[in-house]
């Protein structure tokens, strides 16, 4: 199993950090994997990207032209990497953030309404783990239990009473992805 992931949008989703705990739930069941951050100097406001690579076997390079999956967040990423998702691959967006919903035929497209559910669970900051708990229901890269492990690993300690929390955003967003 080998899975190469885009994650993209703007500075301040939690791109990253989604990124971020998705590698580490994979080093928590050993398996390989790369985080490759790519971002402005804006940061906030600004776009910002991360490539993962979860498998099974080495990974031979971080850098990827093409993805088997991509989580879009937002228009200027689904301009920049619609067609950079294989074909037959996945792609998975969050309606807040699109204008022009993706259009191509020879892959699967996605539709999440993480900031929706974000804002009626009354915590933007869940909006990252719902849209990690949709990619997980499509692509159950890793478990739900490595990616609670990850989140101990890369939240720091103060932080750790929101973990349930963000298990019930992972688990809202697998009951909420939806193939359109």
């Amino acid at each position: 199993m080998k899975e190469e992931i885009i994650i993209a949008g703007f500075g301040g989703q939690g791109v990253l950090s989604m990124g971020k705990i998705l590698a580490y739930s994979g080093l928590m069941e050993g398996k390989e994997v790369s985080w490759m951050p790519a971002y402005g100097p804006e940061q906030r406001g600004g776009t910002a990207n991360v490539t993962v690579i979860v498998s099974d076997e080495r990974i031979s390079s971080p850098i990827l032209s093409k993805y088997d999956a991509a989580i879009i967040l937002n228009q200027p990423s689904l301009e920049k990497f619609e067609n950079k998702v294989k074909p037959g691959g996945i792609l998975i967006y969050d309606s807040y953030g699109i204008i022009n919903p993706p259009t191509r035929t020879d892959i699967q497209i996605y539709r999440i309404d993480a900031m929706d559910a974000a804002n009626e669970m009354k915590n933007a900051k869940a909006f990252n783990m719902i849209v990690l708990g949709g990619l997980l229901k499509i692509k159950p890269v890793v478990t739900i239990d490595s990616v609670l492990k990850g989140l101990k690993k890369t939240l720091p300690e103060r932080h750790h009473h929101l973990i349930p929390m963000n298990e019930i955003a992972i688990l809202k967003g697998m009951e909420l992805i939806y193939q359109v």
